[in-house]
C-alpha cells in the first residue's frame, strides 16, 4: 500500500531533507514518521505546507547550564577570568532558590526550543552550598517540558571532590534521584587525579555515563586529559565519557593535537566545545593577538572524535550574552575556525545535530519509522543554515506540534 492510499494525522509538505535536496512531503502517524516522499495524496488530520523549508530532526545541546543562567545582576565582572567566574557563581548560588532557579532555566529552555532545540544535558551544580534547591527545579523543569524538549540531567561537582567530601555523598543521592549521569571538574579541584576516579566511581556505582570539564587555560602542558583517558580504558568507559572546554587544545603544534585526538577516538571520549564562553574568558593577558582559545573540533572530528558545538553559560559571569541559540553557535564557531568550504558546513551543522545527539545516545534522523520529532528551518539545507544563521519556523516533538515561530511579512507600501 503507497502512503497515498494511507491516513496520517499529520504530513508537513514540501520541504528538503538534504542540502538542495528534492521536495518530499513528510507523513506522521501517531509519534513515529510513517513515510517520506514526494507529493503524497492522501488527507491528514494537520496538513502543513512547508514552503520549501529545511525539515530535520532538531538541534541538540550536549553543554548547558541551566541552574544558573540569568544572574549578572547579582554577580560582577571586573576581571573576566575563569577563576572569577567561578568565585562569583560560588558566591551566588548560596542564595539560590528552587523557584527562582525553576523561574531562570524555564526562560532558557523556552528560548531554546524557540530556536530549535530539542535534546539536551544540563549540569546541576549539587554540594553543601547549592544543597539539591538547583537539582529540584532542573527536575521540574525537565518533566514540564518534555512535551518539547529532551533534556539530561548531569549532577556536577563545579567545586571540587577531595576539598569537599559531603558533595560525593551528595552527587550519589542525587544520582539515586533522578539525574542521569555524573560530572566533574579536576581543575578546580586540589587532587585532580583523585577527582577523575571519584567521579568514575559514582559512575560505576550507578553505571552512567561521565562528562568532564577539562584542561580550561591555554597551556598544553597543564593537562588532566591523561588521567580521565586512562579511567575511561581501565573501567572499560568507552563511548560513556564526555569532555568540555579543553581550550588547551588550541595552543598546542597540530602534531600534537592530532596525536591526542587519536587518543580520545580510541578511548571513545567525545569532546563539546563552547565558543561563546572560551572566547570571553580565554586570552586575558594579551594586549594584542589575543587567543581565541577555542578547541579545534573540526580538526578532532576528523580523526574519528565525536564532537559537538554548545551553549555552555548564558547571561552570568562565564558568558555575559547569549540567546540559547545552536545556529547562531554553529556559525560563531565556523568564523572563529576560518572555515569556508560546503563540507566543513556540513559538519558543523552536524556538530549541533546528528553528531551531538550521538554524544546523548540519541538521532535526529528523519526516516519511516523513527520519532517524529521535527523542526523547520528557513534554508536549502545544512550548509546554507550555517552560512547565513537560518531561521527556525516550527516544530514538532513526537508528532505534536511544540512551537511555531511564524513567517516573517514585509507590509510595503502600495
Amino acid at each position: 500500500m503507497s502512503a497515498s492510499d494511507q491516513q496520517f494525522d499529520l504530513i508537513i509538505r514540501n520541504v528538503r531533507i538534504a542540502e538542495d535536496g528534492d521536495f518530499v512531503d513528510i507523513a506522521v502517524r501517531g509519534d513515529r514518521i510513517a513515510a517520506i516522499e514526494p507529493r503524497i495524496r492522501c488527507d491528514a488530520v494537520s496538513d502543513v505546507d512547508g514552503e520549501g523549508s529545511f525539515a530535520f530532526g532538531g538541534f541538540v545541546d550536549t553543554h548547558i547550564h541551566l541552574d544558573k543562567a540569568c544572574i549578572l545582576d547579582r554577580c560582577a565582572i571586573c576581571e573576566g577570568t575563569l577563576s572569577e567566574a567561578v568565585q562569583e557563581v560560588a558566591k551566588a548560588k548560596v542564595g539560590f532558590e528552587e523557584a527562582d532557579v525553576y523561574s531562570r532555566a524555564a526562560r532558557i529552555v523556552e528560548r531554546a526550543i524557540s530556536h530549535g532545540t530539542t535534546r539536551m544535558r544540563t549540569f546541576v551544580e549539587i554540594d553543601p552550598r547549592a544543597g539539591f534547591r538547583s537539582f529540584e527545579a532542573i527536575k521540574r523543569v525537565r518533566g514540564d517540558y518534555a512535551f518539547a524538549i529532551d533534556i539530561e540531567i548531569c549532577a556536577f561537582a563545579q567545586d571540587g571532590l577531595t576539598n569537599d567530601p559531603q558533595t560525593y555523598d551528595m552527587l550519589d543521592a542525587a544520582l539515586a534521584d533522578g539525574a542521569d549521569l555524573v560530572g566533574g571538574c579536576p581543575y578546580t579541584d586540589p587532587s585532580p587525579g583523585r577527582h577523575v576516579d571519584m567521579i568514575f566511581a559514582l559512575a560505576s556505582k550507578h553505571n552512567v555515563a561521565v562528562d568532564f570539564h577539562l584542561d580550561f587555560s591555554l597551556d598544553p602542558d597543564r593537562t588532566d586529559l591523561p588521567k580521565v583517558i586512562d579511567a575511561t580504558l581501565r573501567h572499560g568507559w568507552q563511548g560513556r565519557v564526555s569532555i568540555g572546554h579543553v581550550t588547551n587544545l588550541s595552543a598546542m603544534p597540530q602534531a600534537q593535537l592530532l596525536a591526542i585526538a587519536d587518543d580520545l577516538a580510541k578511548a571513545g571520549i567525545a569532546l563539546s566545545v563552547l565558543p561563546a564562553t572560551d572566547l570571553f574568558l580565554m586570552g586575558r593577558g594579551h594586549d594584542r593577538l589575543v587567543p581565541r582559545g577555542v578547541a579545534p573540533a573540526h580538526l578532532l572530528a576528523g580523526r574519528g572524535v565525536a564532537t559537538s558545538i554548545a551553549t555552555n553559560n548564558i547571561l552570568n559571569p562565564f558568558t555575559p550574552y547569549g540567546d540559547a541559540s545552536l545556529i547562531r553557535m554553529a556559525n560563531l564557531y565556523a568564523n572563529v575556525a576560518q572555515l569556508s568550504r560546503d563540507d566543513e558546513m556540513a559538519l558543523v551543522f552536524d556538530m549541533v545535530s546528528g553528531m551531538a545527539a550521538g554524544q546523548l545516545d540519541g538521532s535526529t534522523r528523519l526516516q519511516a519509522g523513527d520519532e517524529a520529532t521535527i523542526v523547520l528551518l528557513d534554508s536549502a539545507g545544512p550548509n546554507a543554515a550555517v552560512r547565513e544563521i537560518a531561521r527556525v519556523i516550527a516544530g514538532w516533538k513526537k508528532g505534536r506540534k511544540s512551537f511555531d515561530n511564524g513567517r516573517p511579512m514585509l507590509h510595503k507600501p502600495i
